[in-house]
């Protein structure tokens, strides 16, 4: 059997396998997306569900489902915007979290609660939005002006570049009396997410599902201008059009539920260092497994001092540092 022959048997045998993780890893998702439903201060249980306990199923459709939902939703999107970012910049460590996105994102919902109050929530929406994509387009901009050989160092840029928006974002916010409330706004956790103010994270599904519609024009163009070009993409359109999903993406998670750190770099990581490069064949399986983290890191946040919560920010943080650690040592040893 010639080697052409055994990459199209090998091809032919990846779907199947493929799609099979795919069912496991959702039915792995739901069982643990249920067991959450029962996990917090409030009594809420199989029986009493079954029985038709009113206190029990008002608990259950205000705040458990509602907030699973945020969850899951969350989780999956913000993944599928750091895919998506660290294509298109070719480069493993340049997602919303480490480019300054996120930042700029809290930046515009400071701007909007300044001029158009705490309550406008659309309006922060928007806001944050078109901060978040201005922010992202001010440091690829400072990328094409600076030349590195070594693939950490962008990110480290991007993170000082997001320390001083950020810093900027502060001492705004302490000018104006606001630095409780901004807090509050982008303080990644789920403890206060109830029916009617979450769901503007449905749009994150809607611009997700563009990304996926996207993906294999999103894998081109992250091989390269003339590489895409040659292949009839229009680069920089395609190229806009991701960063502005990615944009949205974290504009929107950030205003709903807060910033959630390092969950758009670790698991793509993760997912492409298994899956490779292929946005068509990474992306469902990269928002299964960011739903997965955050509803882990949630689970976590709400039994380690129960009955007390410890917001998914600093969960995702601490767990998310070390294994951006482990990425880092391990790129350096594959470039060493």
């Amino acid at each position: 059997m010639t080697s052409s022959t055994t990459r199209r048997t090998g091809a032919r045998r990846s779907g199947p396998v493929r799609r099979r993780h795919i069912v496991l890893g959702a039915v792995l998702l739901v069982l643990a997306a249920f067991g959450s439903l029962f996990v917090g201060v409030t009594e809420l249980t199989p029986a009493g569900l079954l029985t038709g306990d009113q206190d029990q199923l008002l608990v259950l459709w205000e705040s458990r489902l509602p907030r699973l939902l945020a969850i899951l939703l969350a989780g999956s999107t913000l993944s599928v915007a750091g895919l998506v970012m660290m294509s298109l910049t070719r480069n493993r460590f340049v997602t919303p979290s480490t480019a300054g996105t996120a930042e700029s994102a809290s930046l515009g919902v400071l701007v909007a609660t300044v001029f158009f109050g705490a309550e406008a929530v659309g309006v922060k929406m928007a806001v944050a939005t078109v901060f978040a994509l201005l922010g992202t387009g001010m440091f690829l901009m400072l990328l094409r002006r600076l030349t590195f050989a070594d693939i950490i160092v962008v990110p480290l840029v991007g993170i000082m570049f997001g320390g001083v928006i950020s810093a900027v974002t502060t001492f705004f916010a302490y000018r104006f009396d606001l630095l409780q409330t901004l807090s509050a706004w982008t303080s990644g956790e789920f403890s206060g997410v109830l029916k009617g103010r979450y769901e503007l994270l449905w749009i994150t599904a809607a611009a997700a599902l563009v990304g996926y519609l996207f993906a294999d024009r999103f894998t081109l163009a992250g091989l390269g201008r003339d590489f895409a070009v040659n292949l009839g993409v229009h680069y920089d359109r395609v190229v806009t059009t991701g960063l502005v999903l990615v944009s949205v993406i974290t504009a929107v998670v950030v205003v709903a539920v807060g910033n959630i750190p390092f969950l758009g770099l670790v698991v793509p990581n993760l997912v492409t260092l298994l899956l490779g490069d292929n946005l068509r064949r990474a992306l469902p399986v990269t928002a299964l497994v960011g739903a997965f983290f955050v509803l882990c890191c949630d689970v976590l946040g709400r039994t380690i001092r129960h009955p007390y919560e410890i917001p998914v920010e600093t969960i995702a943080g601490v767990v998310g540092a070390g294994l951006f650690i482990f990425l880092v040592l391990r790129a350096r040893r594959r470039t060493a």
